[in-house]
């Protein structure tokens, strides 16, 4: 475990827009370098005085950057503000707070799947190692026996990481957390509408896989295309079913 940084210098701030001007500190020194994934920020009791602000509000700023996805709070006698690793739990956090604010209807949230699944799957042709054909593999084995166990939300959630391990085939982090975040909203969408028969998502799913491990980009778009075509429509008819309802 790394030391708390305290050879970083903080400047104190107003305390009018104190809470802004800490998290501003904290991400010019992520962009800088000075801090770096896995730093753990000096105590509270240290910053607070080094920045001449309550604890309190150190304590909102903190928060502030957690909720943004920089930094982690650990608990117990190692515990405290870690700098994260990147990943997608903010960007996903976003999308799904412009989803529940009616900024990105499902209308949007399908089409910008289908869209997203063309390009990655074109990539994922040329890119997709051994061990990505395994992790595909694995994750079709896993949903059958979810769906031949009736257990429709683990099957769900697993037809969603097919999806996300295909896009991390692509060997590019900026498309695998996009699909990360389009599909971690999409879960909430499906499980606003409810479950339903699905009978044709593994076959596809097979066909598919045969096509991806061929190379054949065109035969493999096409198929995943219909599939999700056909699936968005039977989920938009359900939304507008519920919509009319209400």
């Amino acid at each position: 475990m790394k030391s708390p940084a305290s050879d970083i210098v903080f400047a104190a701030i107003s305390p009018a827009r104190a809470v802004d001007e800490i998290a501003a500190q904290v991400r010019a020194m992520v962009a800088d370098g000075r801090l770096k994934p896995g730093d753990r920020l000096p105590s509270e009791r240290e910053l607070s005085l080094r920045l001449n602000v309550s604890r309190n509000t150190l304590r909102e700023a903190l928060r502030t950057l957690e909720h943004a996805g920089l930094i982690e709070m650990r608990k117990g006698a190692s515990g405290g503000a870690f700098v994260r690793s990147g990943d997608a739990g903010a960007i996903v956090t976003g999308m799904s707070d412009l989803y529940h604010l009616g900024a990105i209807t499902p209308q949007q949230l399908t089409e910008v799947r289908l869209w997203l699944s063309e390009l990655v799957v074109r990539i994922a042709c040329e890119r997709a190692t051994a061990q990505d054909f395994a992790a595909l593999d694995a994750n079709v084995a896993a949903a059958t026996r979810a769906h031949e166990a009736g257990r429709f939300d683990e099957r769900q959630k697993l037809h969603r990481e097919f999806h996300v391990i295909l896009a991390r085939a692509t060997q590019n982090p900026i498309l695998a957390v996009t699909m990360e975040s389009v599909m971690g909203v999409f879960g909430q969408f499906i499980e606003k509408i409810g479950p339903s028969e699905n009978p044709f998502t593994l076959p596809s799913r097979k066909r598919f896989l045969k096509h991806l491990n061929e190379r054949d980009a065109d035969a493999a778009v096409a198929e995943m295309s219909k599939h999700l075509k056909r699936l968005h429509s039977q989920y938009l008819a359900r939304w507008n079913e519920m919509a009319a309802a209400a």
